[in-house]
């Protein structure tokens, strides 16, 4: 058996195998009301049916001012838990599990899609945009000023997590990640960079550090205790000063004793930065955060062929590998993994329909 097509067990959760469909935003909210539509059962379905174990969600706003453009999925209210279900029972009749990344986007919210030929930066007011909140009143480079959240808006910033993990549990997902990457607002919070602040949630690491920890507490207290809760961090800022991989470890020997069972290690986004993009650059921070912190750990970036991932798990780098973008390009990029690595494709996950495209072992009238 290949070591991607193993299957792992969190808590009460068993995962098919260890190729897990990273999160991306779609942008596709036709209503800009947070409820994800068929492109989300289209998308996320077929990712299910092409063999990912795990497919996360894009990131999913906890409040309206939370999400990174109007066009972002939510799940804030009620309405969008039961467009959710939708998509959530039909990735379980595919045989695959299916998580939620709950997230804030603090400064970098209220921005356009960036769609070909779209406006880019800010969305003003008059076209449906809102004033963003950060740890301080510092821009984004290229987008509005945000206004520094008082202590009584964090403490509803925590809640508002907690009760969209409550959502979720009632749609039926099987995990929440917490998004604390890529320059949002956790992360604005655990950055020296862009947390200045002198009270309770700034200064050294412990303060920096608290709205995350906040937040996955109260995460934790309303998640069924037989699911696992996954956080994603961004490893570094890529920048002399700033967020790095020590005190990603610091922080996630602390989610752990927290109940997070594993981190989901990316890096970059907080602030412009020079990042030395290549095959596989984002791996070594996951394999410090499994060995250092002792806590299971996802490795994410440019991980584009099977036998590539299959060394990462093979080498201990990770215990899953997610896939970002390559499975945009080959939604089935799981399937092909277990024709060229020769496992079986009943072992594989191959929908039954789909059993004759793999390769080696199917008879022609099967």
């Amino acid at each position: 058996m290949s070591a991607l097509f193993e299957p792992l067990t969190l808590r009460g959760l068993t995962v098919r195998n260890r190729i897990w469909l990273a999160p991306m935003c779609q942008y596709s909210v036709e209503a800009r009301d947070g409820v994800p539509t068929d492109w989300h059962l289209v998308h996320l379905g077929a990712r299910a049916t092409g063999g990912f174990g795990l497919i996360l969600t894009e990131a999913t706003a906890v409040t309206p001012e939370g999400r990174i453009s109007p066009q972002d999925t939510g799940l804030w209210d009620d309405r969008q838990r039961d467009a959710w279900r939708r998509v959530v029972d039909f990735v379980h009749d595919q045989g695959a599990a299916i998580g939620v990344q709950l997230a804030h986007a603090g400064r970098k919210a209220s921005t356009y899609r960036g769609f070909a030929g779209e406006p880019t930066g800010s969305v003003p007011a008059s076209e449906g945009g809102w004033v963003t909140g950060s740890a301080t009143d510092q821009p984004f480079p290229g987008y509005a000023a945000p206004q520094a959240l008082t202590t009584d808006e964090l403490a509803e910033v925590v809640t508002a997590f907690a009760d969209a993990a409550r959502r979720a549990e009632q749609a039926g997902f099987d995990t929440v990640e917490v998004h604390a990457a890529h320059g949002y607002l956790l992360h604005q919070f655990l950055s020296p960079l862009t947390n200045t602040r002198t009270d309770g949630y700034g200064g050294d690491l412990a303060g920096r550090s608290r709205l995350l920890l906040e937040v996955v507490d109260a995460v934790r207290a309303v998640w069924p205790t037989e699911k696992p809760v996954l956080v994603r961090l961004s490893a570094t800022d890529w920048t002399e000063g700033g967020w790095d991989a020590e005190q990603t470890v610091a922080v996630s020997r602390q989610l752990r004793q927290r109940g997070v069972d594993l981190v989901d290690v990316s890096s970059g986004g907080n602030v412009l930065a020079d990042i030395p993009v290549g095959p596989g650059y984002q791996v070594p921070f996951a394999r410090q955060v499994r060995e250092q912190a002792e806590v299971a750990s996802g490795a994410v970036g440019l991980i584009t062929t099977p036998a590539q991932a299959e060394q990462v798990l093979t080498d201990g780098d990770a215990d899953v590998v997610l896939l970002a973008r390559v499975a945009l390009r080959e939604p089935s990029w799981p399937l092909r993994a277990a024709a060229e690595l020769g496992v079986p494709w009943r072992e594989a996950g191959y929908p039954a329909p789909y059993a004759r495209g793999h390769w080696e072992d199917v008879p022609v009238n099967a």
